[in-house]
């Protein structure tokens, strides 16, 4: 077997479950249509749930895995990788959350609403598992400018 152990490929591969906690709410229209999608929230409903349990427990796991894992140099270069850029991939998820509260919630849940919502859920889920593919591979995910800030990050 090639490249780095089937623990850190798994370990890398898990970081995504937090960017893929906060993509879930923007599927709630694909679940009332095809409640068969309502099996991929499955895996994140820990990490969900433990969010909810600890009061502000999304920006104390933030933390956690910024200081205790990005920031940690023992840490294997491909588990610190890709656990940043699931964090920048879930702050961008969060980013796309307040702009949808502020400036489309006024206007309704209409038509347009639910179309963006449904195009961002689809596009995390393609996000999502091509890293998480990608990193039981034992690769990076190479998602592009993503990637490149990461990279600079590490280094």
């Amino acid at each position: 077997m090639k490249g780095p152990p089937i623990w850190q490929r798994l370990l890398a591969a898990l970081a995504y479950l937090l960017p893929w906690s906060d993509a879930l709410p923007f599927g709630q229209g694909l679940f009332g249509l095809f409640p068969a999608l309502q099996w991929l929230s499955l895996p994140a409903l820990p990490l969900m749930l433990l969010q909810q349990a600890v009061p502000f427990g999304g920006f104390v796991l933030f933390l956690v895995l910024f200081l205790a894992v990005v920031r940690n140099g023992r840490v294997p270069y491909l588990i610190r990788f890709n656990v940043l850029q699931a964090i920048l991939i879930d702050i961008l998820l969060i980013l796309i959350s307040l702009v949808f509260s502020v400036l489309l919630a006024p206007l309704g849940a209409g038509f347009a609403l639910r179309t963006l919502s449904n195009t961002v859920f689809l596009g995390a889920l393609l996000l999502v598992a091509f890293a998480v593919v990608q990193s039981l591979r034992g690769q990076e995910a190479e998602v592009p400018s993503l990637s490149e800030a990461v990279r600079m990050q590490l280094y």
